[in-house]
């Protein structure tokens, strides 16, 4: 005869878990914390846990996974100046990235000339290099490489100047080496899905400003059986002209596809800011193998010179899409957004 015991063991902890605000918070032992400084949030594990959420700010230090770093008056707006610095230090000396998460990101926004982040700035030292970012960018994120070991942290700091109502919830997630989680390396964004969106900081196709002096790598993680995949610029509502890819041009005018780097063109365009993809074709023609582009710029996406938006694909892998952007706009390059495009994985099948 069999008996089952009267009480079942749940483990607690290191699951995550979410709180009434929405936070993620990591599922402990209610004792546990409190004695580590953080925020009780109900209950987890069927009532055998409590959800915990961490808070850093100005002159904090995170040692707990899922930390997020926030504005002083946080929920509030903040509208200090000066820097605000969190340092990271790893949780466990087998990790080898941090994530950031933007969940809420507003700060002041570039200057409107040449686009320089001159007021506000998030800045990460200590890591794989980073773009300088600034404005909104709520729901973006980043991947930075930590390195070995346990020393070298990273400085996450925030610097303010001038009056804004700035506000800002960066969720830092700690990814071990061997974790499924792990970006490619090179990585400042990866993304998962047979479909997704990828995106420029500070985007927005009605003031978003697109940020100069930029330079990183975007991937894509390529799924089990796809072996291409495709790219449109993604849907602007609010425009009687696309704003979604405006990289380079005067975007107050109506600005063709530039191309460049590629087999089919000579002559060097898209030598300031640009977007790089891989061999890229317009889906609606078959070329010969050999004529692809690589450097996409203008003010309309396609793969061919033009104002006609098109729908392009690449069967280069790993997927992986590099953003470079100079220091410079005016008086060549005005009002431009930066790019918006939406990505589906194509199947082996379909003739890749």
């Amino acid at each position: 005869m069999h008996f089952l015991p009267i009480f079942t063991v749940v483990p607690i902890g290191p699951g995550t878990c979410t709180a009434p605000s929405g936070e993620v918070g990591n599922c402990i032992q209610s004792k546990d914390c409190m004695l580590r400084g953080g925020i009780p949030a109900g209950p987890c594990a069927g009532g055998y846990g409590l959800c915990c959420v961490f808070l850093q700010t100005c002159g904090g230090i995170i040692r707990e996974n899922s930390t997020y770093f926030v504005n002083p008056n946080h929920p509030d707006v903040y509208d200090g100046t000066g820097s605000c610095q969190v340092t990271v230090q790893k949780v466990h000396p087998d990790i080898c990235q941090l994530r950031l998460d933007l969940d809420m990101f507003n700060i002041a926004p570039p200057e409107p000339v040449n686009h320089l982040c001159t007021q506000d700035q998030l800045l990460v030292s200590g890591g794989s290099p980073t773009p300088t970012i600034c404005g909104s960018s709520a729901g973006d994120h980043m991947y930075i490489d930590a390195g070995l070991g346990q020393s070298n942290p990273i400085l996450l700091s925030l610097i303010t100047s001038g009056t804004f109502p700035r506000i800002w919830r960066i969720r830092v997630t700690q990814i071990h080496c061997g974790s499924i989680s792990r970006a490619d390396q090179g990585c400042l964004q990866y993304f998962t899905g047979i479909s997704g969106r990828v995106r420029s900081f500070n985007f927005n196709t009605i003031s978003g400003r697109q940020l100069s002096n930029q330079d990183y790598s975007i991937c894509i993680r390529t799924e089990r059986n796809f072996c291409g995949i495709q790219y449109n610029a993604c849907p602007d509502m609010e425009n009687n002209r696309s704003r979604s890819f405006t990289i380079s041009g005067n975007s107050n005018n109506p600005t063709g596809t530039m191309v460049g780097g590629g087999t089919q063109v000579t002559t060097n365009t898209c030598i300031n800011d640009w977007l790089l993809i891989g061999c890229i074709r317009s889906t609606d023609r078959i070329p010969p193998p050999s004529a692809c582009e690589d450097r996409v710029c203008g003010g309309t996406f396609s793969a061919e010179v033009g104002n006609l938006q098109k729908t392009v694909q690449s069967s280069v892998r790993p997927f992986r899409l590099y953003f470079h952007a100079d220091g410079i706009e005016a008086p060549t390059d005005m009002d431009n957004r930066g790019f918006c495009l939406d990505y589906v994985q194509q199947p082996c099948t379909n003739g890749f």
